[in-house]
């Protein structure tokens, strides 16, 4: 508690004021009123304060970056209205304090706390609002959607089919700090049990969809029964690739993609030495510094030369390869499991490896069976437009299944990122309600590795250069991902405000 008091009193006490001229346009300035951390902003001469935690993770947002009359949080660039203090853009979903400011004599005083604002409609849709939104999912895209339904004053109905045995979660921390044993059960769920009946969202769990009718606008479920649909959003993510070798159908040998996946693992954890993560996957990699930091002795197999090379080049792979190597990782690489008999697994080098646990991090592939059962046009993914419309009217797809046109690229993409799937969440319920929204988002991602975050923003598919600025080896650098001289993707490490400043000016490029 003395070290969260003393967080929330850096910089100035702003009941007490400070000078006006320390405020200056565009620059986050951080104090505190009444033991709330408050970030300052002017913007157009006219100074504004709002809280100064993110509302995701807890990121500073004073080491952010103002973007118009917003700001954007160094972390994971979730992004507030500076007036209003609204969550814009995930991952963040719930808004900051705001407070009121006055200025005279010369100096700028935080006077008080205001009330809660009441945040209105973001846009206005064409024609007759759906009466009935049906949403297939209950991952990231399917909950962003919910939600922002609610916040746009949609007062139709709305039935989330999950066939998940948990109200959606918060699915970065089933890899990282819940699965390392660092955040609590309640940092889970992205929002509690109470949160759906409150808002009117008919949340259906273990509830299976098994056909979707185009003509007569209604799905099928699992127990014969049938539902209407005004608008249908996809979003049914992606499953795991399971091991098909010899052995792989072992209790000890899981995936992880659900909470129950997560918590057989920490099960499992609870009494294994030696574990074995197939592949060197973001998740795979993710898991094993998880395991690590609950004491077992991790080794990767995977048949790469590098981890993650194919996504970062080789520069970097290296240093990932180094980082898990300096907290006791083992890694098999250039090599492959080909049977696991008991609790050991035989390697294609015929090598032998024991492990009380393996976990596979082999890839995960699009559910687009619904889709395609439905005619809907696939290709890799569920083809949909700017608007994340499919081919058949009233059905919008989002978030892992949904390949849609990258305005940075002009290309057609599909990547399976956590904040990339609320964000499309978020516009695909935008246009069920005839809003005419494009999707305009600049992908984001990051990976956590021990105690080093990896920013990525843009979409390394192919690149033909890599510039890099600063140490790879030594955690600090910044590598733009280049094709015919011109920057598709950046990824840092400990260079926050650079992937923020990155992700704006690639936002710039795509403006008409």
């Amino acid at each position: 508690m003395a070290h969260e008091e003393e967080a929330e009193r850096v910089g100035p006490d702003l009941a007490d004021g400070i000078a006006a001229s320390d405020v200056t346009e565009g620059t986050p300035l951080l104090g505190h009123f009444h033991g709330q951390p408050v970030v300052l902003v002017r913007r157009r001469n006219v100074v504004l304060a709002i809280g100064a935690t993110c509302t995701h993770y807890g990121g500073p947002l004073a080491e952010g970056l103002v973007v118009g009359d917003t700001i954007r949080c160094p972390w994971h660039h979730a992004c507030f209205d500076l007036h209003t203090g609204e969550a814009l853009r995930a991952p963040a979903l719930s808004p900051l304090p705001r407070f009121t400011v006055e200025e005279h004599d010369g100096k700028v005083f935080v006077t008080k706390e205001k009330s809660k604002a009441k945040l209105k409609p973001r846009g206005k849709g064409a024609g007759k609002p759906p009466a009935r939104i049906v949403i297939v999912g209950g991952g990231a895209a399917s909950f962003t959607a919910a939600q922002r339904l609610r916040h746009e004053a949609y007062k139709g109905s709305i039935v989330m089919l999950s066939d998940d045995h948990s109200p959606p979660v918060d699915r970065p921390n089933l890899s990282k700090d819940y699965l390392s044993g660092d955040a609590p059960e309640e940092y889970v769920p992205l929002r509690p049990p109470g949160f759906y009946s409150r808002n009117k969202i008919d949340l259906r769990l273990e509830t299976r969809v098994t056909g979707i009718d185009v003509t007569a606008h209604e799905v099928t479920l699992a127990d014969g029964s049938k539902l209407p649909y005004d608008r249908l959003l996809l979003a049914t993510g992606a499953e795991p690739v399971r091991l098909s070798i010899p052995g792989a159908d072992q209790p000890h040998v899981r995936t992880l993609r659900s909470l129950a996946d997560c918590e057989a693992i920490i099960a499992l954890s609870a009494s294994a030495k030696r574990a074995v993560v197939m592949g060197a996957s973001f998740i795979g990699l993710e898991v094993a510094a998880s395991l690590r930091n609950r004491g077992i002795d991790v080794h990767v197999v995977a048949p790469e030369k590098r981890p993650l090379e194919r996504v970062f080049g080789p520069e970097l792979g290296d240093y990932i390869r180094s980082l898990h190597e300096e907290h006791g990782v083992v890694f098999h690489l250039g090599d492959a499991a080909t049977s696991i008999e008991g609790r050991h697994v035989n390697l294609k080098s015929g090598g032998v490896v024991e492990a009380d646990l393996v976990v596979a991090g082999i890839g995960v592939r699009p559910r687009t069976a619904l889709a395609e059962a439905a005619g809907l046009t696939v290709d890799r993914g569920v083809l949909v437009d700017a608007f994340l419309r499919t081919s058949a009217p009233d059905i919008f797809a989002a978030g892992d299944i949904a390949r849609w046109p990258d305005p940075h690229t002009g290309e057609n993409i599909r990547i399976e990122h956590w904040v990339v799937a609320e964000r499309m969440g978020q516009t695909a319920a935008a246009n069920m309600l005839g809003y005419g929204e494009r999707h305009a988002f600049v992908p984001f991602f990051w990976s956590q590795h021990y105690d080093v975050p990896i920013h990525l923003v843009g979409h390394t598919d192919r690149w033909d250069e890599i510039d890099v600025d600063g140490t790879v080896a030594e955690g600090d650098c910044r590598l733009r991902y280049k094709r015919e001289g011109r920057i598709l993707a950046v990824a840092t490490i400990s260079r926050d405000l650079e992937s923020l400043k990155a992700e704006a000016a690639m936002e710039q490029e795509m403006r008409p």
